[in-house]
């Protein structure tokens, strides 16, 4: 079987890498790179970090508006597809490289392959949100995280054949945990375990409003503790020139490097939603700085609060932080052999 990998963000990477790994114990893989994230630190260290294959095709798209961006993406990815002839696309996540291949599959009448298919916050004001619906209701095979995940393609109707594989990430994150939290990343901040927040900061929702990125850095800067913020860095050149008493601005951290901080954290304030379920994983309280999310059952079991972006709903979620009384449920996630599951539904 010939399969045709498209990634592009750095999330997908990280959900790419384990999947890779077993379908190239069987089957052959292309990977394309669109070139979304294109920054070393969020890209080129990623791919060494996690083992992943050197991208076969690099479509350097890089930044700037977003409807010239993603027809260079559909571009570059159908002009692979036509090269390489595959038997299937395969697509990861919520990003516009997602829903570039998705297209460029259609286009070329290549069957595709949707990982984390599914999902719904319910805001369609977030371009995520009409990347995964419109992916998903183009695909072939729906490969969902959970049975959440699953129960909303069901009553949507969508036509492709939808697998309950469990999450990808969690497959990630069960192998690297203990090796991550070796690296001790906190002391090597001047922080003591459990004595300071993680946090990270990447919305463009957030990140390109100066006035409501302002009101989420005071807020942070304000906290009990001190906040230790991995930059994007858009982020980090939204906050060029800002004085921080309790904020230390950290740059972006691979893999590893970022779970350890999460891992040794009193609690992560993100708008991420990967990071909302590597909290999860490792049994970190989570505050989201957003009104809802796509992983319900982190906010169902208690470990994660949403708190949107207004400064004082941010300090209320931070104060009432505590861990609950069950550790997370990881088997709402699968077992930890997602990465198999997908490949043999990809094989079915």
């Amino acid at each position: 079987m010939r399969v045709l990998t498209v990634v592009g963000a750095r999330p997908q990477f990280v959900k790419a890498a384990p999947v890779s790994r077993v379908l190239r114990e069987r089957h052959e893989e292309a990977i394309v790179h669109t070139g979304q994230h294109y920054d070393d630190a969020l890209s080129g260290a990623f791919f060494r970090e996690l083992g992943l294959a050197e991208p076969d095709v690099q479509l350097g798209v890089g930044s700037g508006d977003a409807g010239p961006r993603l027809a260079a993406m559909i571009r570059g990815v159908e002009t692979a597809i036509r090269a390489r002839r595959p038997d299937a696309v395969v697509v990861y996540g919520d990003t516009d490289s997602t829903l570039a291949g998705a297209l460029a599959a259609r286009e070329c009448g290549v069957r595709l392959a949707h990982v984390e298919a599914g999902l719904r916050s319910g805001d369609l004001g977030m371009p995520e949100e009409i990347n995964r619906i419109a992916t998903d209701h183009v695909a072939d095979l729906l490969l969902c995280p959970t049975e959440t995940s699953a129960a909303n393609l069901r009553a949507e109707r969508a036509r492709g054949r939808i697998v309950l594989t469990g999450d990808v990430m969690l497959d990630v994150c069960l192998a690297a945990a203990e090796p991550a939290r070796r690296l001790g990343v906190a002391a090597q901040h001047g922080v003591a375990p459990g004595r300071y927040y993680a946090a990270t900061i990447h919305r463009a929702s957030n990140v390109e409003d100066a006035s409501r990125l302002a009101g989420i850095a005071a807020t942070l800067d304000s906290l009990d503790l001190p906040v230790l913020l991995a930059c994007h860095p858009r982020t980090s050149e939204a906050l060029k020139g800002r004085a921080f008493s309790n904020l230390r601005l950290l740059p972006p951290l691979p893999h590893a490097e970022m779970l350890s901080l999460v891992a040794d954290a009193r609690a992560l304030v993100t708008d991420s939603g990967g990071l909302q379920k590597e909290a999860f994983f490792l049994g970190v309280p989570c505050v989201t700085l957003r009104d809802e999310t796509e992983w319900l059952e982190t906010v169902a079991s208690g470990w994660n609060r949403l708190a949107g972006t207004d400064p004082a709903r941010i300090r209320a979620a931070v104060a009432a932080i505590a861990v609950p009384s069950a550790p997370p449920d990881l088997g709402v996630y699968g077992d930890g052999h997602a990465a198999r599951r997908i490949v043999d539904a990809l094989e079915a």
